[in-house]
């Protein structure tokens, strides 16, 4: 299965739904442009629920894209991992540097940003 991406936006909110393989070099150079390319985003999201395999040079990306995120201030939040990418995660112990959010966290993300149009909106009326 090759790897692919499907983005969504809401406002300064990216939800990039990924499935397949992270595992060669298109899909690492796909997954990093992807991301790098939404540097006007306060939180990125990154869907992991259809990856089915990440490998070495998919973790070191996602290391990256991690500090990345941290130096341009935007959030990265890694949610819903498969089972498998769950397992290489605790393996390799990256769990305590790739900080794997609860679906609630980014609901609530995606609530404070409504809030946020809601009060400036309600301000300039």
């Amino acid at each position: 299965m090759s790897f692919y991406i499907r983005t969504e936006q809401t406002g300064d909110v990216a939800v990039l739904q990924c499935a397949g393989r992270i595992v060669r070099a298109q899909a690492l150079s796909l997954l990093k442009g992807t991301v790098t390319g939404l540097s006007q985003m306060r939180v990125v999201v990154l869907d992991l629920s259809e990856v089915e395999m990440v490998d070495g040079g998919g973790l070191g990306l996602l290391v990256y894209l991690r500090n990345w995120a941290c130096a341009k201030d935007i959030q990265l939040k890694l949610v819903n991992p498969s089972r498998l990418v769950r397992k290489t995660f605790e393996l390799t112990r990256l769990t305590s540097v790739l900080h794997i959010s609860s679906v609630e966290d980014v609901i609530q993300i995606f609530c404070r940003g409504d809030r946020a149009i809601e009060n400036v909106a309600g301000a300039v009326a």
